[in-house]
């Protein structure tokens, strides 16, 4: 079975054949929740075509709920109806005839889902005569430690993988390549696009880039990517670690999304060359939207406490909603013609993105731009992430601020619906006072004897 043979419209009961016919014995069933965590069900085809062909449901709390499983919102906890995306099958890397379906709920809780989310800004586009052609990159730290030796260490000290490796090292990549081809060949199993993969950044440090395809399959496989490449390596005793910062002495990590517009035809309308930089109108007004739009929205893309410590002096992570033409320091990077590779880069969210998020946000804040001609702001021109042009508007320094910011945006409330916002917010607010009320031994050792 390849990813993407279902085709648009397919019904669960057409697909269960199709896989069947593949050979297929094992089907894993899963639902994303709010933090982009895969929480799935094992069913064997048998099982699998009972419980999908006979109205299935599932209790109601994977979106109200954090990632250590503590419940967020009140109940009532009961089971609810949920749909199989038939387009979403593909192929299972880690047991033989096995194959991944994703799903979500068709009751209330679809209101709160990130994937339903991104769902409805591709129909909007589509509906204005839009196609979206995305795709993500992420940095990433492999550890040479195990959940064993995460737990003695209490997640503290810890041993990285390939300490001797600097920023896209050949040395590295020839000693380490059994573990990355290993990785790019499970990944592939998985259907999940990989154009590149390789040491990145410093020591521990690898990235990967994945193919560009249709907006719905990008977040899916950025998604599944993360999890596939975590249990990879814990197979191989390291741990994989997507914290847009791990530690003080860690970089930035970064989950960047490119997108491009395009129209039915597969014309990318991005690109006109009669323009300045060959950027269409439509590409400037979504830009504009982008950047107007990010400080009030970026709880969406950035839905962690840990995302906020990566927009700090010394990181390559920009701070402030600036826009530039191949500028690696500005939050949107445009790359200019020819017409085939005029996209644009988000370089605001880092690896611990929800991806479905993310894309979400940028269709949304990009064709509110174009329905109301936002202007370009000045391009950014300086030199480096830790500078903030002059008049720029400031981004929240922290998840409690963007979740504020995100909560009385009238803006956010038209795009996503009062419903999704209440619930995403209350939700933010619950990780920020979860995280906020525990104190590391660095905060003691500074101010336990001083103060």
């Amino acid at each position: 079975m390849a990813k993407g043979t279902s085709a648009g419209g397919q019904s669960t009961e057409q697909l269960l054949a199709e896989l069947e016919a593949d050979g297929v014995e094992v089907v894993h069933l899963g639902i994303f929740d709010l933090d982009c965590v895969l929480r799935e069900r094992r069913f064997r085809m048998e099982q699998a075509r009972r419980y999908l062909l006979n109205d299935p449901t599932f209790v109601n709390v994977i979106h109200k709920w954090d990632v250590s499983d503590a419940v967020t919102a009140p109940g009532p906890f009961i089971g609810e109806a949920i749909a199989a995306d038939p387009q979403s099958a593909r192929p299972y890397p880690f047991e033989p005839n096995a194959a991944m379906l994703l799903a979500d709920y068709a009751g209330p809780s679809r209101e709160t889902s990130a994937r339903e989310l991104l769902r409805g800004q591709i129909d909007k586009a589509r509906d204005k005569g839009f196609e979206i052609t995305a795709a993500f990159e992420f940095e990433f730290i492999l550890l040479a430690e195990t959940p064993e030796t995460l737990r003695a260490k209490n997640f503290d000290n810890l041993d990285l993988f390939a300490p001797d490796n600097k920023c896209w090292s050949g040395q590295s990549a020839a000693i380490h390549s059994e573990l990355v081809a290993g990785l790019d060949a499970a990944l592939t199993a998985g259907g999940i696009g990989v154009e590149a993969l390789g040491m990145e950044l410093g020591p521990g440090c690898l990235e990967a880039t994945l193919s560009a395809t249709t907006p719905m399959a990008a977040a899916d496989e950025a998604a599944l990517f993360r999890l596939y490449t975590k249990a990879f390596c814990r197979t191989r005793d390291l741990t994989a670690s997507f914290m847009a910062q791990l530690g003080a002495d860690s970089p930035g990590l970064s989950g960047h999304l490119h997108l491009s517009l395009c129209d039915g035809g597969g014309r990318n309308l991005f690109f006109d060359a009669a323009e300045p930089n060959t950027m269409s109108a439509a590409f400037r007004h979504f830009v504009g939207g982008v950047t107007a739009l990010t400080p009030e929205l970026l709880a969406l893309p950035a839905h962690t406490v840990n995302a906020y410590r990566r927009l700090t002096p010394g990181n390559w992570a920009p701070r402030s909603a600036t826009w530039a033409v191949q500028n690696y320091a500005s939050a949107v990077r445009v790359v200019p013609g020819p017409e085939p590779v005029t996209r644009m880069e988000y370089r605001l969210s880092a690896s611990d993105t929800n991806p479905y998020l993310t894309l979400a946000m940028i269709i949304a804040a990009g064709l509110h731009g174009i329905e109301n001609e936002t202007p370009l702001p000045a391009s950014m021109d300086g030199g480096g992430p830790d500078e903030t042009p002059e008049g720029v508007p400031t981004l929240p320094h922290d998840l409690f601020e963007a979740a504020e910011r995100l909560n009385a945006s009238e803006t956010a409330r038209a795009l996503f619906g009062d419903e999704f916002i209440d619930h995403f917010v209350a939700s933010r607010m619950h990780e920020e006072t979860a995280l906020r009320k525990h104190v590391s031994g660095f905060e003691r050792a500074r101010y336990l004897e001083a103060i």
